[in-house]
């Protein structure tokens, strides 16, 4: 059947709908809904049997809705309506919630059911919920929903009045607001998760008006309520009126004709409004009981060793590379045969740190030195030669980050992860020994067709490609357990000290074949001339994805901005 997907984003749920629905024979193709016209003309030229909105934030015009059956993606239950679902959920303390998909009428939410999905709330950030739970439950219904649509019998359910709780407004930031002297740890934890990553947190401290994204909480540190207490690894911690919160990111409010802003590591952005407070050294190995924030964690069971990191929206940074290079070079110093990298819930890996980038003095510079700080933590790992390496991918990765996984002896993912194993559509050629490994997983032509097309690749088609070796059909919360238990499974094996050994010696073989010096050289060439070239497409790229501009009509006009160069180790 032949779908057209209308969103607002081409969003991890987006990209995930696109790739669930080509890997069961449909013919999918994707438009942004720039406004009512657009969407019309999107209709017309694809002349679709069936649209779908995994994301809308416009409504859908009468002369689409009343000519196509449109399937709307709503985070709600049924009964559920208004733009700020998941706000309410999280504000509400809901454990649990769901996802309803229903058809698009004159009234916004209030068309027919074609189907419906439930899922449990964890207390997590609401943009990690959405990735996680929430799309593993659209995806099921927009499954069951594509399904009953191509029977052609079945017939949807009108939505009952008394269902759910009916219409709610916009969530507001007077309702976000953090009230620093009274709110206990607890409430200013649900505020921040409740607004992560979108919109933010609206407050005002240190002279400046700033959107706060993100929350952890602190045991250990308090003050006076407001007050920034110590700085970690780019965040700040701020007292509440019964502890303290780790935020690890803050977006400027935007002024009236500016620019739009971005979020920054908290610490970066604010630069010198940061007062004289500590910076603490992250605990890389923690004691059991204590609560506090780290983004790179370490951990042992038996010969088992786990590197678990978690970076806001998958970004790293030249300095979180370098963090982990430094860890991942501890966790090989200690006695084990089988080293787990990952394994956490959410993103993987994105990549460089396109913000952090952006808002350089020198953009071109931040990228030449974010990627070969990347290339770096991607060379240690192919060069890890005396246990196995398990990269664990408990949500998506793109770009650099599935090169980092690549880089592992087996991949593992959860069922629900979306990866990107391409950069073309920020106009760039790609480094982090791609060359070397991706044709190494899936062979030449393939590698080269990733590459080339551009377009989410769903756990399954990873699976079926050789991009990974297992998939765990597990929910987001489960996945680090599993994870553990397979990995203390696989240290186990008696075999494991032979496959060490082969490991070893065809390393020595590829490199006597080709050093991997000579593959970051080669893939340097290229990124040198996108970042130092002031005509290339990468800087209008880069900045219009951290700010969130507009899109161009189609993904493959943004395409077709970038560099088609083959790699040479797939011709």
């Amino acid at each position: 059947m032949h779908i057209l997907l209308v969103a607002s984003a081409f969003n991890s749920l987006t990209q995930r709908v696109h790739a669930e629905l080509a890997d069961r024979g449909h013919t999918v193709a994707m438009e942004p809904a720039l406004g009512e016209a657009s969407i019309v003309e999107a209709v017309r030229r694809h002349a679709p049997r069936l649209v779908v909105a995994p994301i809308l934030t416009t409504a859908i015009p009468e002369d689409v809705w009343s000519a196509h059956t449109c399937l709307i993606v709503h985070p709600g239950p049924p009964g559920d309506r208004g733009p700020s679902a998941l706000d309410w959920a999280l504000h509400e303390g809901a454990e649990r919630w769901g996802v309803t998909v229903l058809q698009a009428e004159a009234e916004m939410d209030a068309g027919p059911v074609w189907a419906s999905a439930s899922c449990a709330v964890p207390p997590v950030g609401k943009s990690d919920l959405y990735r996680g739970e929430v799309a593993d439950a659209a995806v099921e219904a927009v499954l069951l929903a594509v399904e009953r649509f191509a029977s052609g019998t079945y017939v949807p359910r009108p939505q009952n009045p008394d269902d759910g709780r009916g219409q709610r407004r916009y969530f507001g930031q007077d309702l976000r607001r953090i009230d620093w002297a009274s709110d206990p740890t607890g409430t200013v934890l649900r505020k921040l998760r409740a607004a992560d990553s979108q919109p933010g947190v609206l407050d005002a401290f240190l002279g400046g008006e700033w959107y706060l994204h993100g929350g952890h909480p602190e045991d250990r540190l308090c003050g006076r309520p407001g007050e920034v207490l110590a700085t970690r690894a780019g965040a700040i911690c701020r007292a509440t009126a019964d502890g303290a919160v780790w935020i690890a990111e803050l977006r400027p409010r935007r002024r009236p004709g500016g620019p739009r802003t971005y979020r920054l590591p908290a610490v970066s952005a604010l630069g010198d409004r940061l007062p004289d407070v500590p910076e603490l050294t992250p605990e890389l190995w923690p004691p059991a009981g204590h609560r506090t924030w780290a983004d790179i964690r370490y951990d042992e069971n038996g010969r088992t060793g786990f590197l678990r990191f978690s970076f806001p929206g998958g970004a790293m940074s030249t300095g979180q590379c370098r963090r982990l290079l430094s860890a991942y070079r501890f966790a090989c110093s200690r006695p084990t045969d089988v080293l787990v990298l990952g394994g956490t819930r959410d993103f993987f890996s994105n990549g460089i740190h396109l913000g952090v980038i952006e808002a350089a003095a020198d953009p071109a510079q931040e990228s030449w030195a974010n990627i070969q700080a990347m290339n770096d933590l991607v060379e240690a790992v192919l060069t890890t030669t005396d246990r196995l390496v398990v990269a664990a991918l408990g949500g998506n990765a793109a770009a650099g980050g599935v090169m980092l996984a690549l880089a592992a002896d087996e991949v593992w993912c959860r069922a629900g992860a979306v990866l990107n194993p391409h950069y073309r559509l920020m106009g760039l050629y790609g480094s982090e020994y791609w060359t070397y490994t991706l044709p190494r997983r899936v062979g030449a032509a393939e590698a080269e067709r990733l590459t080339r097309e551009a377009l989410p690749v769903s756990s399954a088609a990873a699976l079926k490609a050789g991009l990974v070796d297992r998939v765990l059909a597990c929910g987001p919360g489960e996945f680090a357990g599993d994870v553990a238990r397979l990995a203390a499974r696989l240290a186990c094996e008696p075999l494991l000290h032979a496959r060490i050994g082969e490991k070893k010696a065809a390393r020595e073989r590829d490199e006597e074949v080709k050093p991997l010096r000579d593959y970051r050289a080669e893939e340097l060439v290229w990124m040198r001339r996108a970042f130092f070239g002031p005509e290339e497409p990468y800087h209008a790229l880069r900045t219009a994805f951290v700010r969130k501009e507009r899109p161009s009509p189609t993904p493959e006009r943004i395409a077709e901005r970038a560099p088609d160069r083959a790699c040479p180790s797939c011709d």
